[in-house]
């Protein structure tokens, strides 16, 4: 039976703006008929994926999502350079071929990058004349370790040999491949779609167990060379938008799927999860942190492992709760209220679970991380 390990998790974030709107506000959602904040499941897995946990637990396991492959690889082939130096921004590499002509490096780049996605048509410049033929894949790709070596081996000897990838050649550069975040996050190729991932990750859109609005901040910056002899005004006037609230969110990971994708591999498997549960914990979105310092760590989490199908549990604050003496606390209670009566009418949705409560000191990160993983 496939394992599911589900995590209900309450984290708390003061003032912030961490997940905008096409006008530049907080995001929000109506749920139980009551405005709630809300943060993506797009943008928390972002800001796991690119963390320095992720860094850490996952290194050399990390795929690379971009549009702009094609245009690295075009300057992979005119510098020389290894496609891996360029993508890691290491200007100093030593070269690892002669550099190629910009016809070649134009028409060969263009053919590796349209292995993973249909490019951009050409723009046009302001007197009409055509520019040249994009290297830009229209949609971003996520292109996995095992799949950018292949890439790299194949551009080097190209440029060595001077002869264009074959189709063969072309039709070898999709890998089976351990990239724990495609794993984790699963990637869509409309080119191949045989090397489609599916998500062995699902999360939600955190959103606030309370009814929020969105506020405005007016605020002014001061010339700091103004001293007020004609001009006692500010420097600079703005307005800016935010929100603060108690956040639920929960992810739902399918372990024997997670391990599929990753070609069997346990160990990479179990690192995945121990880095997916710390980053979920102590990682906060990057949106306006300089303006607001709103990191957070969860307050609460609840780890659940069984065989039975999951269930969020964002039902416990489909009414929003009002406690204003103890927010966290009467949320806490909420969830554990709302787990036991689905227990009691359906049965256990699991067989083991683990919580870590920051208000009461109960429990550890390191003790979730080794229930998690087990």
């Amino acid at each position: 039976m496939t394992t599911f390990v589900q995590l209900h998790m309450l984290v708390s974030y003061p003032p912030s703006n961490l997940n905008r709107d096409d006008l530049g506000r907080p995001k929000t959602a109506v749920m139980g008929g009551a405005q709630r904040i809300r943060v993506s499941s797009q943008s928390l897995k972002r800001a796991w994926r690119m963390s320095p946990v992720f860094d850490a637990g996952l290194a050399g396991h990390r795929g690379v999502r971009t549009k702009e492959m094609g245009t690295n690889i075009h300057r992979s082939f005119t510098t020389g350079l290894p496609l891996s130096a360029i993508l890691n921004g290491d200007e100093g590499a030593a070269p690892a071929f002669a550099p190629l002509d910009e016809k070649r490096a134009r028409e060969w780049g263009r053919a590796i990058a349209a292995v993973f996605g249909k490019l951009k048509e050409a723009k046009k410049g302001a007197d009409g004349a055509k520019q040249p033929d994009s290297l830009e894949i229209e949609q971003l790709a996520h292109f996995s370790p095992e799949e950018i070596a292949a890439i790299e081996a194949l551009v080097a000897r190209s440029a060595t040999e001077k002869t264009a990838p074959t189709d063969e050649d072309l039709k070898s550069l999709f890998r089976r491949h351990t990239a724990a975040d495609i794993a984790m996050f699963g990637r869509m190729l409309a080119a191949n779609p045989k090397f489609n991932t599916e998500a062995a990750v699902q999360v939600a859109h955190a959103i606030t167990v309370h009814e929020a609005a969105v506020e405005d901040d007016f605020f002014t910056a001061v010339d700091d060379l103004n001293r007020g002899d004609e001009d006692v005004g500010a420097g600079h006037m703005g307005e800016t938008e935010f929100a603060a609230g108690l956040f639920y969110l929960y992810v739902c990971i399918d372990r024997d799927l997670l391990v599929e994708n990753l070609q069997g591999d346990e160990a990479l498997a179990k690192a995945s999860l121990a880095s997916l549960l710390e980053a979920a914990a102590t990682i906060s979105p990057t949106g306006k942190q300089n303006s607001f310092g709103s990191r957070a760590y969860a307050s609460y989490i609840l780890a659940e492992k069984g065989s039975r199908q999951p269930r969020s549990l964002s039902v416990a604050f489909l009414s929003p709760v009002r406690d204003r003496d103890d927010l966290l606390g009467a949320s806490i209670a909420r969830l554990e209220e709302t787990r036991a009566m689905m227990e009691k009418v359906y049965g256990p949705c699991c067989d083991e679970t683990s919580a870590l409560n920051a208000q009461t000191g109960e429990g550890t990160l390191s003790d979730m991380m080794t229930f998690v993983v087990e």
